[in-house]
């Protein structure tokens, strides 16, 4: 990983508002179906994870997009509210970003993300905000919400300053082989380990297969989330760990994975090593699926070291 000095999280990604629908279960293809409750709140990987960042103590700087319509100050206010330096947040003529989520009574989601004003993103944008805060920053955050292309310009703008670069590998989509080498850290669960890899992960033993996947394309460690069956780390040096499952009750599995990558990337620039930021993550996504919504289930590091107290 990168060799910088501890220093605050810089995440550069997508912004939304969540349109949440909760009912007992999801409606058939053509029937309306009547639901329980309704949010809207801020959302987006990439600003959820900042928030997640910022709440899990973090020095969290976010750069992206959002548009000029009336869902401006539910971002804006939302990432400024978690102490996240929005100085690189552009405001665009065009709509913010909807993620239009459907939650069911086991907790369980499908999403429809329209990216609108994250497709304003530029190289331009991302080199200033890197003018400004990589020399003070540690860790990078990246998703792929945003237009890949981008993506991969932050990426190797984090790698040729240092950074210790984290990808959370979602919504997950065929990737080109060079951005692998340019990885630190994926995060990818189960699901899109399959979709990047093509071996269907069911158990820990596929878990280290898929993961050894990443490492021979040149990433230099892998950590396959398994939901409840916690999470599995392989590292170069061919070192397999499991990290058990945090028992929860589930409401909602909405930015379980945000508050996971948040944590995960504040502990790194606070100095832990992988195992402990890796743990102290897991408590962070357990904690986040027993509330509902996206950006409202993030916990604040308060709450996240009460309950690895009482574990």
């Amino acid at each position: 990983m990168g060799e910088a000095a501890p220093g605050a999280v810089l995440v550069v990604g997508s912004v939304t508002a969540d349109v949440t629908t909760f009912s007992s279960r999801l409606p058939e293809p053509g029937e309306t179906f009547l639901g329980d409750a309704f949010t809207l709140v801020l959302g987006g990987k990439g600003a959820n994870q900042a928030v997640a960042a910022g709440r899990a103590g973090a020095e969290a700087r976010f750069v992206g997009c959002v548009g000029t319509d009336l869902f401006q100050e539910l971002v804006t206010g939302g990432l400024r509210d978690a102490g996240v330096d929005i100085t690189h947040l552009r405001a665009v003529d065009d709509q913010t970003g909807i993620a239009h989520i459907r939650v069911d009574a086991a907790g369980e989601n499908d999403i429809v993300m329209v990216p609108l004003a994250n497709a304003h993103l530029s190289k331009e944008q991302i080199d200033t905000a890197f003018g400004d805060f990589a020399a003070t920053s540690s860790v990078m955050l990246s998703q792929l919400e945003i237009p890949f292309t981008l993506t991969m310009h932050a990426i190797r703008r984090a790698q040729e300053h240092g950074l210790t670069v984290v990808l959370d590998p979602a919504p997950a989509h065929e990737l080109d082989d060079e951005i692998w080498p340019l990885i630190d850290i994926v995060t990818p669960n189960e699901t899109e380990a399959r979709l990047l890899t093509g071996i269907p992960v069911t158990d820990r033993a596929s878990a280290v297969q898929a993961a050894q996947w990443f490492l021979d394309r040149g990433v230099k460690n892998a950590l396959i989330t398994l939901a409840s069956e916690g999470s599995v780390l392989v590292t170069t040096d061919g070192e397999a760990t499991h990290f058990p499952p945090l028992r929860v009750d589930v409401v909602d599995t909405t930015a379980a994975g945000d508050a996971f990558a948040g944590f995960l990337a504040a502990s790194l620039a606070s100095g832990s090593d992988l195992h402990a930021a890796i743990e102290r993550a897991s408590a962070a996504g357990a904690l986040a699926v027993t509330k509902r919504g996206a950006s409202p289930s993030l916990p604040m590091h308060e709450e996240v070291e009460r309950f690895r107290q009482g574990i």
